[in-house]
């Protein structure tokens, strides 16, 4: 109630002098949709054929072009916009890389996006190649991308595009710690969103534009950091944490939009479960005097276009085969979902940390430790598909062995928790060890106690002297999520078997699998 009381107060104070408005634009929008241009299951992940027909299924690119031609049809001025994170989620983009992506991003009809750090993932040549392929803008206003010859001129840091006679100016943001969670090689410098936003306002605004929109794969946290720490923004289009805004939902994190100031911010969620919808007033010297709207849940009353269904269905044929083999089967389901595996232990955290210890066990390896941003969703109850695996283990992570000294084992615990408001992947789900955290606490003092499991099965605290085998996969060995304490680490191999295929074969001997948790992560 309080949520709805806020956003009826912000919705009145804006709509006071909406009598002087003259222009009203209509921004549709999305974020981190990840591949997924098949149907969802409520967990995120694939869904069968036959729920899709029964209506138990959301999302698919399918819904995306019936519901934007009806949203489209009702506003005379709208434009459509992406808040980054198209790459990466399924078999889809590990086979097609950035050539699928913006084929549908063409067949949707997208005004601008800005770049997300997964774009990143296979390095600057195949961001290169998807920028090559489409026909909008792609932003980023805080890179220096002059050094990286990939990139050089195909990024802009803003743009102005019209709209029923109107300028609208539109800049691009990336997450800062891009070099930590992705691949954008050492070329590309990444600088603070608040200084690099407020340029472009200034550079934009200077040359006549008044009404600005940032598109920003940042997080809502950071969002409302830059609009309360610069001037001339209207509009912020969200991305990255997956936050769902709405003044209908009990679910929702904050009304949509927020406002902070005289800035409205939106974000719709993930995986195009929602279409974001955002009415925004002008008067005729550029400022906002109405902002409403909900996004919009794209469920079975929403009907998929049959031109859509069949092209995809057409470049899933190669990947069938792969993903509907039958791997294993589960008791019950499998919780991955970011906003629970991200802070507390979680039960797909437990099942791919077992996985990779037992995988490696026999070498001595006595702790797993699993970066929760590579748990990318959860599994229904029932036969368990390769494919299902593989849409929560999408990023083809080796598993990587190594050796380290209880201290840097602390300090590595320490990062994982270091950015837990907001619901950042480094947060570590472990095997063979148990730890407790209290994020309130300074830096460097929230890790409140850890223990490993001996040879016996007793439980000893973690001696800071001591040295330990740990198992993690490949992108966290390497730095990864800010795990920099383990790039010079003593033994390292990164070159194990596809931890994808690693929990396949955990599940498949396990007979049906029954997901737990066992207080393995406290938080005090």
């Amino acid at each position: 109630m309080q949520r709805k009381f806020l956003a009826t107060v912000a919705a009145l104070a804006l709509g006071a002098g909406a009598a002087q408005a003259d222009y009203t634009l209509t921004i549709l929008h999305t974020n981190d949709f990840h591949d997924r241009y098949e149907p969802i299951s409520k967990y995120d992940g694939p869904c069968a054929p036959e729920d899709n027909q029964k209506g138990d299924c959301f999302g698919g690119s399918a819904r995306l072009v019936t519901a934007l031609a009806e949203a489209r049809a009702k506003a005379p001025n709208s434009i459509l916009v992406d808040g980054g994170d198209q790459f990466q989620g399924t078999l889809f983009y590990t086979y097609y890389k950035g050539k699928m992506t913006a084929e549908f991003m063409g067949r949707l009809g997208y005004d601008a996006m800005t770049v997300g750090n997964h774009e990143f993932d296979d390095g600057p040549a195949v961001l290169a190649g998807f920028i090559d392929a489409v026909e909008f803008p792609v932003l980023m206003s805080n890179a220096d991308i002059s050094m990286e010859p990939a990139l050089k001129d195909k990024i802009l840091k803003s743009t102005v595009i019209e709209k029923g006679g109107e300028k609208i100016g539109l800049i691009g943001l990336t997450p800062i710690d891009t070099p930590e969670i992705a691949s954008p090689g050492k070329n590309v410098i990444f600088t603070d969103p608040v200084g690099a936003v407020q340029a472009e306002v200034d550079r934009l605004t200077a040359e006549g534009v008044t009404k600005i929109i940032v598109l920003s794969h940042s997080g809502y946290l950071v969002d409302q950091r830059v609009a309360a720490g610069t001037t001339g923004v209207d509009v912020i289009v969200g991305g990255h944490d997956n936050t769902y805004l709405s003044n209908v939902s009990e679910d929702a994190v904050g009304p949509y939009p927020t406002m902070v100031g005289k800035t409205a911010i939106v974000q719709a969620y993930a995986y195009g479960k929602f279409l974001g919808a955002l009415d925004v007033t002008f008067d005729d010297k550029g400022e906002i005097v109405s902002a409403s709207g909900e996004p919009l849940i794209m469920d079975k009353a929403v009907a998929e276009d049959e031109a859509t269904v069949g092209r995809i269905a057409e470049l899933a044929q190669p990947l069938d085969e792969i993903r509907n083999k039958v791997v294993a089967e589960s008791a019950e389901a499998i919780e991955g979902n970011r906003d629970i595996c991200r802070q507390i232990e979680c039960t797909m955290g437990n099942l791919v940390a077992d996985a990779s210890l037992d995988r490696v066990k026999d070498q001595g390896v006595a702790i797993a430790l699993v970066n929760s941003g590579g748990l990318r969703a959860s599994i229904d109850a029932g036969p368990v598909t390769m494919g299902e695996v593989l849409t929560v283990l999408p990023f083809q992570n080796t598993l990587s062995t190594f050796e380290i000294s209880g201290k840097v084992l602390l300090e590595a615990l320490e990062n994982g928790v270091s950015q837990y408001e907001e619901k950042a992947g480094r947060f570590l789900q472990v095997a063979g060890m148990k730890y407790s955290f209290n994020p309130t606490l300074p830096a460097g003092s929230r890790i409140t106690g850890a223990e490993v499991q001996a040879a016996d099965g007793s439980w000893q605290p973690v001696d800071a002297a001591a040295s330990y085998l740990v198992v993690a996969n490949n992108y966290v060995r390497t730095g990864g999520d800010g795990f920099k304490m383990f790039v010079d680490a003593a033994k390292a191999y990164d070159f194990g078997p596809d931890l994808a295929d690693v929990v396949a074969e955990y599940l498949a001997k396990a007979g049906p699998y029954k997901p737990y948790t066992d207080g393995r992560i406290v938080k005090e």
